[in-house]
């Protein structure tokens, strides 16, 4: 019997245990998260924009507004098997580590992506069309199940304690400027090309951009290093046991929610207000100016655009915020923004001047910032290094399930009511689900990732963060010890009430 658990003296935490950041390499695994986001994000951007296009190459014998439902009904279908994708490369990242996985999944999402582009139309090769397209959407699919997440923990995992924030909305910056760069392209060329064009040969243009940038995104992710908590996790392995290094035993999923329901619950809340509220307007809001306002398409998309670069600049400014007065109250602020200013910014779009259109879509891109500026900072903090990848993986992509299908749902439910508040409706539930989960969840600010010691970003941040740790642990060894107390005295009265009732039988004492 090993009972070399039991007797393992625990040592004081010292300075030393104090992970000191080198900047340069953390930079390098910033900006290697964030291009590789901004590849991914870039696609579904693309593929947003060029919805109406999509449908009449790929689906030209249905309606029009069946084939926008159709070509959105593509986007949706791949977030089916995004959970198999986070749950095999989730687990590969805590075996394995979390650099080797991200350049796998670059990989994969850089070639699906480009394919796209040479699928022949439906007229060429007939159902075969859309087969293709489909199957390359479940390849970005997989891929992407391992993606964000996997991200979110490196640049996470990286941070100095006190810039988490501030680095992690890096994450969803690329995110955004994806989706810009997406956008540009199509109305560059839309306003270059002539309608024929564009539906012959136009819209694979921004499929092929893929190529290069994921060449680009693979270079970046290879010569990034491990980071420095999965590193620590290998040591520790290797002191208590060297063949559990080579083992990397997996904890399973039902343990997983068994121990830890509450921070998967937590996430798959955040996961949903967020990322409904970001598909709806990032990916179905041009198709929506376009199919059931009226507008022209390349109208609609100009407005995104400008939307989106105004997101850009306010994004980086909540992560920093959020590293001052935390992430619960931007979690907060935006569930509450969504419930009382969704119906009104509704009512804006729909307007014919294009000022009002300008600001109710500017009022939900700021809320949208309030949740994507703590997302990626929030969700690794949740759970413990060594089972982190295939825990978050595996809520986020449950959880993107139902928020992926929003533009199918959102252009179904306007086709069938003929009722262009739908969407303000759809992001009302959302609003509801984000204000619950902000209630319980724990504040994670300047406070080092669950169960990790402490990182900073030089040695003088180092000594000040380490007094705040014994400052924290005094604070919980007294909140022990007034739990000890208070179990103490109903054990006392336990002992009391036993005897009193011993006493009144003649054969117990």
């Amino acid at each position: 019997m090993n009972a070399s658990g039991s007797s393992t003296q625990v040592q004081p935490l010292q300075i030393d245990d104090i992970t000191v950041i080198d900047n340069a390499k953390l930079k390098k695994a910033v900006t290697a998260a964030a291009l590789g986001n901004a590849m991914e994000w870039f696609d579904f951007g693309v593929y947003g924009f060029v919805a109406t296009a999509l449908g009449k190459v790929f689906f030209p014998e249905a309606s029009p507004a069946v084939q926008t439902i159709a070509a959105l009904g593509t986007f949706s279908v791949p977030f089916l098997v995004r959970p198999l994708g986070g749950v095999f490369f989730g687990v590969m990242g805590d075996r394995f580590g979390r650099q080797k996985v991200l350049s796998l999944t670059i990989i994969i999402m850089a070639i699906s992506t480009f394919c796209i582009g040479l699928i022949p139309s439906y007229e060429a090769i007939g159902l075969w069309a859309p087969l293709l397209l489909l199957l390359c959407k479940l390849a970005q699919g997989f891929s992407v199940g391992g993606e964000y997440t996997g991200a979110a923990i490196f640049v996470a995992e990286y941070a100095p304690d006190r810039q988490r924030g501030f680095l992690g909305s890096w994450l969803d910056f690329g995110s955004i400027a994806g989706f810009v760069l997406g956008a540009g392209l199509v109305v560059l060329l839309h306003t270059t090309l002539a309608e024929q064009r564009f539906l012959d040969w136009g819209w694979r243009l921004p499929f092929f951009v893929a190529g290069p940038l994921g060449l680009l995104g693979l270079y970046l992710r290879h010569a990034a290093e491990e980071t420095p908590a999965f590193t620590q996790q290998l040591e520790k392995m290797e002191k208590e046991d060297r063949a559990a290094v080579q083992e990397r035993p997996t904890v399973s999923f039902k343990d997983i929610f068994s121990k830890y329901r509450k921070a998967l619950l937590v996430c798959i809340g955040v996961v949903l207000v967020t990322n409904i509220t970001y598909y709806m307007l990032l990916t179905y809001m041009p198709t929506y100016l376009s199919s059931s306002l009226g507008y022209s398409e390349e109208h609609g998309v100009l407005i995104i655009v400008v939307v989106m670069i105004g997101m850009l600049f306010v994004q980086p400014m909540v992560g920093f915020l959020s590293d001052k007065v935390g992430r619960k109250p931007f979690l907060l602020i935006g569930s509450i923004g969504l419930l009382i200013f969704s119906i009104p910014a509704f009512h804006f779009i729909g307007s014919d001047n294009l000022g009002l259109i300008f600001l109710g879509l500017l009022v939900i891109a700021i809320l949208l910032n309030c949740m994507t500026g703590v997302m990626a900072s929030t969700l690794p903090a949740l759970f413990p290094t060594r089972i982190r990848y295939s825990a978050l993986a595996s809520a986020f992509n449950v959880a993107i399930i139902v928020a992926g299908l929003t533009p199918t749902v959102a252009a179904w439910l306007v086709e069938g009511t003929n009722n262009v508040m739908m969407p303000a409706y759809y992001l009302l539930v959302a609003a509801v689900i984000g204000l619950a989960t902000s209630f319980f969840l724990p504040e994670t600010a300047n406070r080092p990732l669950r169960g990790d010691t402490p990182n900073a970003a030089n040695r003088r941040e180092a000594k000040v963060l380490l007094q705040q740790a014994y400052d924290h642990i005094e604070e919980t060894v007294q909140e022990v010890d007034a739990e000890i107390a208070e179990l103490e005295e109903r054990l006392a009265s336990l002992r009391q009430r036993r005897q009193r009732l011993a006493d009144r039988h003649p054969h117990l004492e």
